[in-house]
């Protein structure tokens, strides 16, 4: 269970690392505002044209007696806009990060420069189509995934009890799993970790995803909280990165610091 509280220090120490960095903060939320207006508008159209869609795709109920029929199509109707959500909250980083690639790229390298011993990183060497092809076609077998969960748990739904406890509970540890691995790809794909490698890496420490990516995915579901929390789970997954390589990590230096820094070894260096 220590790795619980693991995972959720490295999101807390990704929130400190932009504060920390303001410039790469306000670069980091571009994305994240980009993704948040298309992501609204496809739910708001839900929300308007839901209840009609529920209605067409079950003719079978016309018939049915007051008030049985409103009652379940209102439930079907609940049921997928709450699925719409889960899916929106998984699909949320995939779309942000394929969208913000070279400004997360450029954040995560800045977070392993800044925390690495040698003030190193690592770099994938490949030009920047070659890693948008392969952030994208990876992003995609994550959807894939997250959406047959998503469909196994919207068919729990319906079991009596259990559908209305255990399922969202389930839910928001399955949304957090794949959320985690979408923020981890970033710093790993440029240690030329496949997507095979990564599910194996992140397998091997549950507890640890977990402790990172539930109150995460349980902070995304109010509207415009992803936004802002986008930057910092992206250095905090570049921490979490690191430590499921076993590389040393250090505390790492604000900007503030490290100009500091540069500026007294430069007039140190001056005769």
């Amino acid at each position: 269970m220590r790795d619980l509280g693991v995972g959720f220090g490295h999101l807390l120490r990704g929130q400190r690392w932009v504060v920390r960095h303001g410039k790469q903060y306000g670069f980091g939320l571009l994305p994240g505002l980009i993704t948040l207006v298309l992501y609204a508008g496809a739910l708001v159209g839900l929300g308007m044209y839901g209840e009609d869609l529920v209605t067409w795709s079950t003719p079978f109920a016309d018939h049915w007696t007051s008030p049985w029929s409103g009652l379940f199509r209102g439930f079907l109707t609940a049921v997928l806009f709450a699925l719409a959500l889960l899916l929106a909250v998984v699909t949320f980083t995939a779309v942000t990060l394929l969208i913000g690639q070279p400004f997360y790229e450029n954040l995560s390298e800045k977070v392993d420069r800044d925390v690495s011993p040698d003030r190193s990183a690592p770099e994938s060497g490949l030009p920047l189509w070659r890693e948008l092809w392969i952030s994208g076609r990876d992003s995609l077998r994550i959807v894939v995934r997250a959406a047959v969960w998503g469909v196994l748990l919207f068919a729990l739904g319906f079991v009596p009890f259990v559908g209305q406890t255990a399922v969202p509970v389930l839910g928001f540890f399955v949304t957090g799993f794949f959320l985690t691995e979408e923020l981890v790809a970033v710093a790993l794909q440029r240690r030329r970790v496949d997507l095979r490698a990564r599910l194996t890496l992140l397998r091997s420490r549950k507890t640890l995803v977990w402790g990172f990516g539930t109150p995460l995915a349980l902070a995304f579901v109010v509207p415009f909280v992803a936004v802002f929390l986008m930057p910092g789970a992206v250095a905090g997954a570049t921490l979490m990165a690191r430590d499921l390589l076993g590389e040393e990590t250090g505390e790492g230096a604000s900007d503030a610091e490290v100009s500091a820094a540069a500026a007294a070894e430069e007039e140190t260096a001056t005769p």
